[in-house]
């Protein structure tokens, strides 16, 4: 049993694993993060840990940084900064590949809109985003057109109680549209 706990153990370390996803609006505030381990475990380090990352990339075209002993790819659209954090071992392609699927998911769902007051109004879809891309740390997903999908058929799936007044306009809007056509 000791010997396959251990062979299990380094197969979950094999994984495409990492630390954080991150968005800051271009003053370095947070609008999400999501950490998958206890690297900083209180707010205070990790709001520290944030600004340092923002201070070091913010005035930078490059998308590859090395701080504090992590691996950092980022990307900047308009005024917002997105963020996908692994160890200094974690392949740094796989971490861009993360990147760009989340960064290109957010654009089909806000419609090419990508900037901090569209996404606030739409932190549902990026937390459901999030979870499709990854689970505890773990690479489930790389194509932005699976995420979409995914995540617009568990926005079907809503109960009317709590969905917003809009989406409820819009769907009774297309099930009339359905009726007409038939």
């Amino acid at each position: 049993p000791d010997t396959i706990t251990r062979e299990l153990d380094y197969i979950w370390e094999l994984q495409n694993r990492f630390t954080l996803f991150l968005i800051l609006d271009n003053d370095g505030d947070r609008l999400y993060a999501k950490y998958y381990d206890d690297t900083y475990p209180t707010v205070k380090e990790q709001k520290a840990f944030e600004k340092n990352i923002f201070n070091k990339t913010h005035r930078t075209d490059s998308e590859i940084a090395l701080l504090e002993g992590l691996t950092v790819v980022y990307k900047s659209n308009i005024d917002l900064f997105f963020y996908v954090i692994g160890s200094s071992h974690e392949n740094e392609l796989m971490l861009m590949a993360v990147l760009n699927c989340l960064f290109d998911s957010l654009s089909q769902m806000l419609r090419k809109n990508v900037e901090r007051r569209a996404l606030l109004e739409n932190m549902e879809g990026l937390f459901l985003a999030v979870d499709e891309i990854v689970d505890g740390g773990v690479i489930l997903e790389s194509d932005p057109q699976q995420v979409v999908h995914r995540v617009a058929l568990r926005g079907d799936d809503v109960p009317l109680t709590e969905q917003t007044v809009t989406q409820v306009l819009q769907s009774a809007k297309e099930q009339i549209k359905w009726s007409l056509l038939r």
